[in-house]
Formats: C-alpha cells, sequence, structure tokens
C-alpha cells in the first residue's frame, strides 16, 4: 500500500507539471507595465458579486432576426458573447448568426483564439479553411464543403477559412467559439489597410506585384 501511494503521488506530480500551462489570452496585446497607479486591464471581465447575480446575466433575446450588415461582403453578424450575456464571463463560449446574401461572403480571415463550429440553419454555404503544407512550405491544403441545411463543419483554431453563399437564396448561419474573446482578423484588410501602411516593397515583393497595383489594393480595403 505504502508503494502505491508514493507511485500515485509520483505520477500525480509529473503529470500536473507536464501539462501545466498558462491560460489563453483574452486580448491581442497586453504590455506589461511597471506603474502601481496605471490602469488594471485582466484577461477577460471582471467579476460581479454572485450575491448580485440574476437570471438575466445568463439571457439572451433577439437571435431570431439577423444582425448587423457588414459594408461590401454581402453578410450581417450578431453576436451572443459576454457583453451581451454578462453570465458568459469566464465560461470561453460565444455564439454568432450569420446572414449571407446571395453570393455574401465571409472574406479570408482567422480567429487567434477559438476554434470555431459552423450549423447551417438555411441556404447552401461553400466553406474552407487552409492548412500549411508539411511538404512544400510554399503552399498549403484546401479543405472544403459545400454544407446544405444540417450541415456541420469545423475551423480548426488560428487557421485561414472562409465562407461563401454559392445558393440563390439568403443563408444563415450560426457559429459556436470556445472563446470569450476569438478575435478577428481579415486577411485582406489586416494586410493593405494597416495603420501605419506595411511599406510597398515589402508588400509589392511580398505578392509578386508592382507598387500601382499595391496602391489599388490599398484604396479597395482601405
Amino acid at each position: 500500500m505504502l508503494w502505491f501511494i508514493t507511485t500515485l503521488a509520483i505520477t500525480a506530480f509529473i503529470c500536473s507539471s507536464a501539462y501545466a500551462y498558462d491560460n489563453n489570452p483574452l486580448q491581442d496585446i497586453c504590455v506589461a507595465v511597471n506603474d502601481s497607479h496605471a490602469s488594471v486591464f485582466v484577461n477577460g471581465k471582471m467579476c460581479k458579486d454572485p450575491k448580485l447575480a440574476t437570471a438575466n446575466d445568463f439571457y439572451f433575446s433577439g437571435l431570431n432576426v439577423s444582425g448587423n450588415e457588414v459594408p461590401g461582403f454581402g453578410i450581417a453578424v450578431k453576436a451572443v458573447d459576454v457583453n451581451n450575456m454578462p453570465g458568459l464571463n469566464t465560461l470561453g463560449i460565444t455564439l454568432v448568426r450569420a446572414d449571407l446574401e446571395p453570393q455574401g461572403i465571409a472574406p479570408l480571415h482567422t480567429h487567434p483564439r477559438a476554434t470555431e463550429m459552423i450549423t447551417i440553419l438555411e441556404g447552401t454555404v461553400y466553406a474552407g479553411f487552409l492548412v500549411p503544407d508539411p511538404a512544400n512550405f510554399f503552399k498549403s491544403r484546401l479543405f472544403s464543403k459545400i454544407l446544405n441545411l444540417g450541415d456541420v463543419f469545423v475551423f480548426p483554431q488560428g487557421l485561414i477559412h472562409f465562407l461563401y453563399n454559392v445558393g440563390h437564396k439568403k443563408a444563415t448561419c450560426l457559429f459556436y467559439f470556445n472563446s470569450q474573446n476569438p478575435g478577428l482578423i481579415l486577411i485582406p484588410n489586416s494586410i493593405f489597410a494597416s495603420n501605419p501602411p506595411v511599406p510597398d516593397d515589402v508588400l509589392a515583393k511580398g505578392f509578386q506585384l508592382n507598387k500601382s497595383e499595391i496602391a489599388q489594393l490599398r484604396k479597395k480595403f482601405s
């Protein structure tokens, strides 16, 4: 029995050390500052006194209607997150409804802090994500499917992905994220509409384009 307890204790110590890790960041940057008077920005939201919590903190209404339209892409988005359902704080969950007009698109983007699962409620959507090709550093593999009513697809955390309505009527989708702040990086806008701008030489050489073409892309995405 003593041998068993000793072995169990050693195993528990080793496993706890091996699987220790930092919490996932809930913001894009968090710069350290040695100033006791500086504002505190925590990794998440401050918690309400549990005695003051109510059922409304865990409730949201209105997901049955579409949200705000994103100009230029033919997509409207409504999120259920910690900002409008405070009870989600620390639970690592976000829910989003998206409505895509015919030929509407969620352009190439990534969520640095979340895996995303999509369910189709209406319409037909072409969805895909890109995985780096380990055999060729300069290429990637495309995993894609045509999704219809009731279909489910998943985008692994951090990978570039897209959605495109290939049907002739509006498509409605639900997105589930395993983070209360998944983050969103729109690839074209991040590259061509940064402030300050990425130097023309860097973009021209990186995309094998001339500077006039870079200028046109800046104008489109700014």
